[in-house]
């Protein structure tokens, strides 16, 4: 089992990422701490949901029902990615404040290199939006 901050509640979270290639995984489990971190410093997100949606881990917000999904994974091409819902400006309202820092898959993701570091500091604008979206 994977040694994971917070501990998963879920074995079949667990699984996918047990599943998952280094150095993929270390990149998503440090995406993972991020979105933990930043729901704690937000008392209106409430309780955090870790659950699979589509075969990947995914975080919504039950009980306040204030974010809209945040999802974790690997894109086809390779490395791993941060996805939100298309259907919402979040990429979009990001990539307008960092058009040149991120490699985007349209208004949906944020791809990183197998063996890169997210830029956690700089992304929790993003996941703090998505955690608070239906609150605006």
């Amino acid at each position: 089992m994977l040694n994971a901050t917070p501990p998963f509640l879920s074995p079949a979270v667990a699984a996918v990422f047990a599943a998952y290639p280094e150095p993929e995984r270390q990149g998503l489990l440090a995406l993972r701490r991020m979105i933990f971190a930043t729901a704690e410093e937000i008392p209106a997100v409430g309780r955090l949901d870790e659950t699979l949606k589509w075969g990947q881990p995914a975080y919504l917000t039950p009980d306040s029902k204030s974010g809209s999904t945040i999802r974790l994974g690997r894109p086809k091409g390779g490395g791993f990615a941060l996805y939100t819902h298309c259907q919402t400006t979040l990429m979009s309202d990001f990539q307008a404040l960092f058009p040149e820092t991120f490699r985007y898959e349209g208004n949906r993701a944020i791809h990183f290199l197998p063996d890169s570091d997210p830029p956690v500091d700089v992304l929790r604008l993003l996941v703090r939006n998505a955690l608070t979206y239906h609150l605006k």
